[in-house]
């Protein structure tokens, strides 16, 4: 089968597409034809070697993927269903979904909702998915539209994109935090109300800022998440997903005592089954596929490594979905 192959040899870390024997697929009691993968950020630095992303070589890259069961051991899941897999270790600790095929267990799979096709649910992505993750994690901290601006960091990045799409549909005021300022007119385009230079969040500010967001989705970590959390208004919840700006919390435990602000951790990769599911249910119902058209772009799998090192140098904003299919 055709899919991009990491090797991590005497030659050195390379990635390239590949003839990969399918003898040599991991265990597991379900196969999936692959139609549509994705390219996400941590994709992007697993092909790239810039961070330390694969822990087993060789590795096929791809933390989510769409398709057709081929074959199954399983019995919740039979030859011909439609499904959909995201995260479970995969292009880390396991092949992932750059590939015409996986062999995967069935109890990570999630079926393929009626209202998507494999694109559309690979335009959605792991991205998607996290960001449905966030926004459900701001209703349950009850942050409602009425309540006041939410704040996206990272806003044209995969997660990003999506929370402003949903958000914006839910009818909350969402304001854009980017980097790109050539982006403003993309991100007012998703809903964004106001768009941010996030220049002005990155110095070190005040343990306490004046209060203006009743909610935030932060992919970026560092001292941006915590200069949100400083201006966020009392009772409010940040939800954080992502660290592309930096690890670090260079935080005080004011905003957390003095005005009881909760932050939330969002975890993509191991979340459980049921919370998949009600993630993708309420995708299915809320996200307009159409939509997704303006932050997607699609690409051969030979495309995709030139892809992950546009991806880092940023020369690419939103989804960007892998045809699998028309590589096999």
């Amino acid at each position: 089968m055709k899919g991009i192959l990491i090797e991590n040899g005497e030659d050195g870390y390379h990635a390239r597409v590949a003839d990969i024997d399918e003898a040599q697929m991991p265990a597991g009691d379900v196969v999936v034809n692959i139609a549509h993968s994705s390219l996400n950020y941590k994709d992007a630095l697993a092909i790239t070697g810039k961070a330390p992303v694969v822990r087993t070589f060789p590795m096929i890259p791809g933390i989510d993927f769409a398709g057709v069961i081929e074959s199954s051991e399983s019995e919740t899941f039979a030859v011909g269903d439609s499904v959909l897999l995201n995260g479970w270790g995969l292009g880390e600790t396991r092949w992932g979904g750059l590939a015409a095929k996986a062999r995967v267990k069935a109890e990570w799979l999630v079926r393929l909702p009626d209202a998507f096709d494999s694109r559309d649910a690979m335009a959605i992505g792991t991205a998607g998915y996290t960001a449905m993750l966030c926004v459900t994690a701001l209703a349950e901290g009850d942050v409602r539209p009425g309540d006041g601006e939410v704040i996206v960091s990272g806003a044209s990045g995969g997660v990003g994109s999506i929370a402003i799409l949903l958000l914006a549909r839910r009818g909350y005021r969402v304001v854009a935090l980017t980097g790109r300022s050539e982006q403003t007119e993309y991100l007012r385009s998703l809903g964004a109300a106001e768009v941010l230079d996030s220049g002005a969040f990155s110095a070190k500010g005040k343990p306490l800022a004046r209060e203006r967001w009743a909610g935030a989705v932060d992919t970026t970590g560092g001292m941006i998440l915590a200069n949100i959390c400083a201006s966020i208004r009392y009772g409010g919840t940040v939800a954080a997903c992502g660290l592309a700006l930096s690890m670090d919390f260079p935080t005080t435990v004011a905003p957390f005592i003095l005005r009881g602000i909760t932050l939330v951790g969002i975890d993509s990769v191991y979340a459980s089954i049921e919370r998949r599911r009600t993630a993708w249910t309420t995708l299915a119902s809320e996200l307009d596929p159409t939509s997704l058209r303006q932050v997607t772009k699609q690409v051969a799998l030979t495309e995709a490594v030139e892809g992950a090192t546009q991806l880092l140098e940023r020369k690419i904003h939103g989804r960007i979905v892998v045809d699998v299919e028309a590589s096999k």
